[in-house]
């Protein structure tokens, strides 16, 4: 009962943090997308939990905009990447989400140093098929942004199709996060078929899973993306 109510608490503080994240990207403003970390030590490793559930989208706003992070804030986010380090068996996804939030804090904290900055291995993607490549994009759609560069990055432009179709079959599900995730992809990549109309599906994905703040944050990315609004 105790893991049952940790795991409800922190998939409240991951929400709230992503309601922040939304509204600092719709109002154009970074502050307050990361709460500071709590003098209580239960609060605290939930809002660090939290932080690196959400990986290097926490930051996003400065991320996009270019500019820095609060003090605090940037503090918490450093903290998660050194308190949730993956494990020796750790999955592809975690092992890539850590290393885009090493990422995110050479870029807003450039005398911060954070470890080797070596990709991980991406070689699991080579070969997966369309509906896996789009599940595992979508899991990791903190790495969809404008002019980055990495294997993940490169493997989802090679299959624009593919993640095409991911897309559709999302949307069909009804599986309103990975369809996001996947749009927020495709924003970012050439040869899309124009049959797919993406503009309209983000519309329908915000409309029908809007309310969820983690759909939310990849379709205002995924806008911001499209339209260089953050520029």
């Amino acid at each position: 009962m105790k893991q049952s109510g940790t795991s409800s608490l922190l998939q409240d503080a991951v929400q709230d943090l992503a309601s922040g994240v939304v509204s600092a990207l719709r109002s154009g403003d970074h502050a307050r997308a990361a709460a500071p970390v709590a003098v209580d030590p239960e609060a605290e490793g939930l809002a660090l939990a939290a932080v690196r559930v959400l990986g290097a989208d926490a930051l996003l706003p400065s991320t996009l905009q270019r500019t820095p992070p609060p003090p605090d804030e940037l503090a918490v986010f450093r903290k998660a990447v050194e308190t949730y380090p993956p494990g020796a068996h750790a999955a592809p996804t975690v092992v890539w989400s850590h290393w885009a939030m090493r990422r995110t804090l050479r870029r807003l904290d450039p005398g911060h140093i954070d470890g080797p900055d070596e990709e991980p291995d991406a070689a699991w993607l080579e070969g997966a098929t369309w509906q896996l490549l789009t599940h595992q994009l979508a899991v990791l759609a903190a790495l969809a942004l404008p002019g980055e560069d990495s294997a993940v990055a490169r493997a989802a432009v090679h299959r624009p199709v593919d993640v095409a179709r991911g897309f559709v079959r999302a949307v069909r599900r009804r599986d309103w996060r990975q369809a996001a995730g996947a749009g927020r992809w495709l924003t970012l990549l050439d040869g899309v078929p124009r049959t797919l109309g993406l503009e309209n599906g983000l519309d329908f994905v915000e409309l029908m899973g809007g309310q969820d703040p983690l759909v939310a944050l990849q379709v205002k990315a995924a806008r911001l993306t499209r339209t260089g609004a953050f520029v």
